[in-house]
């Protein structure tokens, strides 16, 4: 296996042991709360973290990913201006999504999930003290360990959800432990890669994170859209107690696509970004991604009649079909996540925009019209949808990777640089 290639199977495993990590101690959560909750109370649930990534979507604003790309000279006065801008960005979002738990107590009364957005609010108060960290260790390479926190924080905070669940079994349980296991993330990254502001490299000026980071943001909040957009539809058409059933459903039949995904755009843009042959570079990720996948889900999908009712008890049985759809939708999301992060290497985030934009609207009115014929339905839908759109807007990514001439042993660059 060329060198390159070896690098970014590393750095995939890395990231991908990291979410299977954290989607399997997730599976504790899911089966602690479906033993222990109400349907009702895990709709409510569903539906604060819905509103809370929905907000949270606007963190991926960019300025992480202008750093990964600048030039080393250019380094110490754009790192000056995004701490600034993280810290503006981070207090910002706080106030609003506090504003936003009051809105929703004074129009619907529901204390609960003012509550719980509140709660999920206080994590914007941890983020901007790491941010800058985190976007030199992914610069210098470090993605292993990067990966290590990222999961040793979701592990922490399933574990505790877990614990909660059986010793306070309410919504909280799911909501709380993000909060509490924050400055576990911050401490870490911090002593990942320590940094202070140079006050003699100046400030960088704001316009190029704004034109870099427009269209990322755009990107980010319509992604994240297209995740939990579809919950509050399900809420608002059907009710929490089928939300409570939707989001158990979805939870377990798109959490492996949502790992392999994550991990693979973590890993790929700055793959990308280092690269002297950026097709040949996005080629071996597709190969090496897909072998990953595609074994992985259609297991988990054959598997599912017999797991689905043994983890999760019998009351949640008739959700072995849906679940077993919705793991299929892992492989056309490898093929769009490689598509996008080409896109952002290219310097193309308005494409990328507008692409995303594309893909929700579809997934969003799946949603709308199989909603009143049950989740089987929508999963099916939810499937063809999703992979006939997803492989059409990838085409061009896909075309350059496929079109351009292998390149020889010798003339591969050299791998990301790695440093204890």
């Amino acid at each position: 296996m060329p060198s390159q290639a070896r690098t970014l199977f590393g750095h995939l495993v890395a990231y991908g042991a990291s979410e299977l990590a954290s989607k399997l101690s997730r599976l504790g959560v899911v089966i602690a709360v479906a033993r222990t909750l109400e349907v009702k109370e895990i709709g409510i649930a569903a539906a604060a973290l819905a509103i809370g990534d929905l907000l949270k979507s606007l963190t991926e604003n960019g300025i992480g990913q202008r750093l990964i790309a600048a030039r080393d000279e250019d380094l110490p006065a754009l790192c000056n201006r995004a701490h600034q801008l993280f810290w503006i960005w981070g207090l910002g979002l706080f106030a609003a999504q506090a504003a936003l738990a009051g809105l929703v107590w004074g129009l619907s009364g529901n204390t609960m999930l003012a509550l719980l957005i509140l709660v999920l609010s206080g994590e914007y108060l941890f983020m901007p003290g790491g941010l800058v960290q985190t976007a030199l260790a992914l610069r210098k390479g470090r993605l292993k360990k990067t990966a290590a926190i990222a999961g040793g924080q979701a592990v922490l905070a399933n574990l505790a959800s877990i614990v909660l669940a059986f010793y306070w079994p309410t919504a909280l349980a799911l909501v709380l432990p993000r909060l509490v296991t924050a400055p576990f993330w911050l401490i870490s990254m911090r002593r990942l890669h320590p940094w202070r502001r140079d006050p003699a490299a100046g400030m960088a000026p704001v316009r190029p994170f704004v034109q870099f980071g427009w269209a990322v943001l755009g990107t980010e909040i319509v992604k994240t859209a297209r995740l939990h957009a579809d919950k509050l539809l399900i809420g608002a058409l059907l009710g929490p107690e089928l939300l409570g059933f939707y989001f158990m459903a979805f939870n377990a039949g798109l959490s492996l696509a949502t790992s392999f995904s994550t991990a693979f755009a973590a890993v790929l843009f700055p793959h990308l970004c280092t690269s002297a042959d950026r097709a040949g570079a996005l080629r071996q990720a597709l190969l090496v991604s897909l072998c990953l996948v595609a074994p992985a889900v259609m297991a988990q999908s054959l598997a599912a009649p017999w797991y689905v009712p043994i983890l999760l008890g019998e009351r949640w049985a008739e959700l072995a079909q849906p679940i077993a759809i919705l793991c299929l939708v892992a492989i056309p999301t490898m093929l769009w996540t490689a598509a996008a992060g080409w896109m952002r290497a290219e310097n193309r985030p308005g494409r990328e925009l507008a692409a995303t934009a594309v893909l929700t609207l579809a997934l969003i009115a799946n949603t709308v019209i199989t909603a009143p014929f049950g989740l089987v339905t929508i999963a099916w839908g939810y499937l063809a949808v999703a992979s006939v759109t997803m492989l059409a807007l990838s085409l061009p990514a896909l075309r350059a990777a496929l079109s351009s001439p292998r390149p020889q042993a010798a003339q591969l660059p050299l791998p990301l640089p790695m440093k204890a």
